[in-house]
């Protein structure tokens, strides 16, 4: 591999090899034949029904609780919008997804990170927040491969956050788009469906075990909730994207979505593995929580490593990386998020090499 071709660690996006290209273009031929007049329409602002009736039957609701987005991001839009004003108090987890943090901050939400432990968020802290009078709208969770830590939120964490919901008041946002891509470890029951007081609404896509290009994602939630959500979609866009929604559909109800899954997990299992070995032989002092799924490895370096730095020298080298600042509201600034999903095998070593000679640089 020449030094020009860039590797890049950045993106939380699959690498064409673990496409299912095939099985989406079948899946799209039986759409147009099975359904010209659904797919080719305006359609409905909660989405594409016989999908949105799939993905009810998976989470064991009704369909009315559930509206089909173009996009998780747009799910989670749809949610900040319908909820916050702005000097509204809302918790996030401490680092979490970049965009999410902008999104809040440029709506007026007063944010509060609370810290990730290697188990998820740290309850107590959350705890000590809410018994000091802070009265968030609600929690923004990514409780499986967190974006960007890696880590899960334990059965027991999940429970406490539940209670704690219920006790003070405020919604849990479960911002799951990572939970089916699982390698190790036991699957562990969403909130949503361990909720009995309506104070979870969830969120996931199909960009991570389909591909990202059809921008599909969903909300589940309470109906009423559900259904004011979907009337502002009507005046945003009249209806997502039937086609992409029609031929997901079909992936689905084929079970292609299945080996899919098995594909992107045995592929990304392998690369995260492959991951960590190589950041323990090429980059003393860094530490990690290797995951269980997902897409992404947390990695804090020595303290002598500023991210700042880093970021330009490894681009040099021909690495690209995502630094640890973009995450927080401050700190990060010895850490960087690697996400595995879009290297291939042949691909990490090499560039993890190229990202410990960029340290050594910058260490000199």
């Amino acid at each position: 591999m020449t030094a020009e071709q860039l590797i890049s660690f950045a993106r939380g996006a699959p690498s064409l090899d673990i496409i299912d290209v095939a099985g989406l273009k079948a899946a799209a031929a039986r759409a147009f034949d099975a359904d010209p007049a659904g797919m080719t329409a305006y359609g409905t602002s909660v989405g594409y029904l016989p999908l949105r009736k799939w993905i009810a039957d998976k989470h064991r609701v009704a369909p009315e609780q559930v509206i089909v987005t173009n996009g998780s991001l747009q799910a989670d839009a749809f949610f900040f919008n319908h909820l916050l004003k702005a000097g509204d108090d809302v918790v996030v987890e401490k680092p979490t997804y970049d965009r999410t943090l902008l999104s809040l901050q440029s709506q007026g939400g007063k944010v509060h990170q609370v810290t990730i432990e290697p188990d998820g968020i740290d309850v107590n802290e959350l705890r000590a927040l809410l018994e000091s009078g802070v009265r968030p709208k609600f929690a923004h969770i990514i409780p499986n491969y967190q974006n960007p830590a890696g880590v899960t939120l334990s059965l027991e964490k999940r429970r406490t956050l539940l209670e704690l919901a219920a006790q003070y008041e405020f919604l849990i946002f479960e911002d799951d788009p990572y939970v089916d891509i699982r390698f190790r470890g036991e699957a562990l029951p969403s909130m949503l469906s361990m909720d009995t007081n309506n104070t979870v609404v969830h969120a996931s896509s199909f960009t991570k075990t389909v591909c990202p290009g059809v921008r599909v994602g969903y909300l589940v939630g309470p109906a009423a909730f559900i259904d004011a959500i979907a009337k502002k979609a009507t005046n945003l866009y009249i209806s997502p994207g039937m086609v992409s929604e029609a031929i997901v559909h079909q992936f689905c109800i084929s079970g292609d979505i299945e080996r899919s899954v098995q594909t992107v997990s045995a592929a990304l299992g392998e690369r995260a593995r492959v991951l960590a070995e190589s950041i323990r032989k090429h980059i003393p002092g860094a530490t990690f929580t290797e995951p269980d799924g997902g897409y992404f490895l947390w990695v804090d370096l020595p303290e002598d490593v500023d991210v700042d730095k880093l970021f330009p020298a490894a681009m040099k080298k021909g690495a690209a990386i995502v630094k640890g600042s973009d995450f927080l509201l401050d700190g990060g600034k010895n850490s960087v998020r690697l996400a595995y999903s879009a290297v291939t095998v042949d691909q990490i070593e090499e560039g993890v090499r190229r990202i410990a000679e960029a340290i050594s640089e910058i260490q000199g």
